[in-house]
């Protein structure tokens, strides 16, 4: 499937704020722009996989041309992802 430009920048600005709302919630504030939107993007391959493991709806998904968008699961899952970042970074100071 092909997208257009408009329809590509779209949905890299939804993946920013999605990745960015999911990075807040987990509490981080390291990264910028680029790291939200890879968030974002992970968010929306994570969140829906976790979704379906556990047979839940996808109660909020934006369409941009033709392609489904999962907005509540990408956050979810950008959350989860930084949340897994975090758990196995820890620095121990013994």
């Amino acid at each position: 499937m092909t997208m257009s430009l408009p329809g590509l920048l779209l949905l890299i600005v939804i993946a920013a704020i999605c990745g960015a709302i999911g990075k807040a919630l987990a509490g981080s504030a390291r990264g910028g722009l680029i790291v939200s939107t890879a968030l974002g993007f992970i968010g929306a391959l994570l969140g829906p996989w976790v979704a379906r493991s556990l047979k839940l709806p996808e109660p909020f998904v934006v369409t941009i041309d033709r392609h489904p968008f999962p907005i509540l699961w990408s956050i979810i899952g950008a959350a989860l992802f930084v949340a897994l970042i975090h758990l196995f970074s820890r620095r121990r100071s013994w």
